[in-house]
């Protein structure tokens, strides 16, 4: 029986065709039905015949006509790639109508109060209009995703919720005007954002500790010596250039190594060693966010590097990729090579949205803000982020195996047990993925901080 493999979102499918007079539109709704098949929520898909998607050969890229019989324009065995247009999450569209229904309720708008009552109904209920993602500039307003919201209120297309899944819509609305998409994604980005760079703290603490880097950076009072005239001074280093951002980060990395409250035996271990100073990436975290995307995109950045010292032998006095009988085993490789291509992704998505503008609505609209892509950029840069300092945090904690019976601080154990408490240590390969997602899931929770907070404070800061 002929076959083609079909490329969907992250899966190869092969999908079997009894009859080539079937068309190209045929082979992209089975291979969604294959792929949605075992996945909760349709896989974050409305029902397959609603699905718009393209289909193009792998090879040479050229776009298949919908409406093409297969013979004419494939070979059996051929590579196509499935292209979907894919919807807001659940999340994430409950957020934008939470958002619609507040600036709704102001009063300012001209709604009926029955319509509002209606809308608050739907929300309670959880039920979810199908938004794409894509497809606003930003001008006046969110229009388009806003009318996918309001055409499921109106009892067009389906709607979705936790009782009955995809079902018709029910409820009408009319107005669509707002900037509640933007807005929506963007307090996400800047909530996950915030989180991550707390955490990758934490981290970069760890791997200092693994890696026996020094803790001078970050102190309060630095000694200068003058040789010449035998003066001992003493200045408050971070007030040199004293960013309020910079202060904190040094006194978290401060709480969290070497100190009277919290003894570290590993930094014990290379006290007198001849080290002057680290390589920037352990001593330059980054403090003070400029743009989002542009600013919690260092974190990944510096993340990448140190991992790179990790699992380079001649950098980190560690085996090679953190594992033993590495003729056997790649260890941590291919972790540190998608770490790189995240943030190599990364360096694209960040150049900013707003220095693009397109005239819209017969240059009405001669000016558009591109928000609606800003936001979504910003929340794919931050994800990456939490990959790749998931990573970190693994390849961190299998750094700890090799200077073991050491003790790290008593903060950085509880971090380093966190993570034990749902990874095993890498003893040879093995799948992982499953890893650096528990690793993702236990940073998006806040973990990493939750761990060090005890009576609601955060353990770290009370020991400064």
């Amino acid at each position: 029986m002929p076959r083609f493999t079909v490329h969907v979102r992250d899966e190869w499918l092969t999908v079997p065709c009894k009859d080539l007079t079937c068309t190209v539109h045929w082979l992209g709704l089975e291979a969604l039905r294959r792929y949605i098949k075992n996945k909760p929520d349709n896989g974050g898909m409305g029902p397959v015949q609603e699905v718009r998607f393209t289909l193009r050969r792998c090879q040479g890229q050229g776009l298949l006509d919908a409406d093409d019989i297969l013979e004419d324009v494939l070979e059996e065995n051929d590579f196509v790639e499935l292209r979907v247009g894919k919807p807001l999450s659940p999340e994430r569209s409950r957020m934008l109508f939470a958002l619609r229904i507040n600036v709704l309720a102001k009063g300012y708008s001209g709604i009926s109060l029955n319509t509002l009552h209606q809308m608050i109904e739907a929300f309670n209920a959880s039920c979810l209009s199908y938004i794409p993602e894509k497809g606003t500039v930003g001008a006046s307003g969110d229009l388009a995703p806003l009318s996918h919201l309001a055409l499921g209120l109106m009892g067009e297309g389906k709607m979705w919720s936790p009782k009955s899944g995809w079902a018709d819509a029910k409820f009408g609305l009319a107005l669509i005007n707002g900037t509640q998409m933007i807005t929506s994604l963007g307090a996400e980005a800047v909530e996950r954002a915030l989180a991550i760079a707390r955490q990758a703290d934490i981290i970069a603490a760890l791997t200092l500790e693994v890696l026996k880097g020094t803790t001078k950076a970050f102190d309060s009072v630095s000694a200068i010596h003058y040789a010449v005239i035998i003066l001992t001074s003493f200045i408050d280093i971070h007030e040199l250039r004293p960013h309020p951002g910079q202060k904190e980060v040094a006194s978290r990395f401060r709480s969290l190594l070497d100190s009277d409250h919290h003894p570290s035996e590993i930094a014990e271990s290379h006290r007198f060693c001849d080290r002057v100073q680290d390589a920037y990436t352990l001593r330059c975290c980054p403090q003070a966010l400029d743009y989002l995307a542009i600013g919690v995109h260092e974190l990944a950045s510096l993340s990448e590097r140190r991992i790179e010292r990790l699992c380079n032998p001649s950098l980190s006095e560690l085996p090679a990729f953190l594992v033993n009988e590495g003729g056997l085993n790649s260890g941590f490789m291919i972790a540190h090579c998608t770490a790189a291509a995240l943030v190599s992704e990364n360096k694209v998505l960040c150049h900013p949205s707003s220095v693009d503008s397109l005239s819209t609505s017969a240059a009405t609209e001669d000016h558009v803000s591109m928000g609606g892509w800003a936001a979504r950029k910003a929340l794919k840069v931050v994800e990456h982020v939490e990959q790749v300092l998931s990573i970190e945090l693994l390849a961190a904690c299998q750094g700890i195996e090799f200077l073991r019976p050491l003790r790290t601080t008593t903060p950085l154990e509880k971090v380093y047990e966190l993570v034990r408490s749902s990874v095993k240590p890498w003893i040879k390969d093995r799948y992982m993925a499953p890893d650096i997602e528990t690793v993702h899931r236990l940073l998006l929770d806040q973990k990493a901080s939750d761990c060090l907070t005890v009576n609601n404070k955060l353990y770290m800061l009370d020991c400064q």
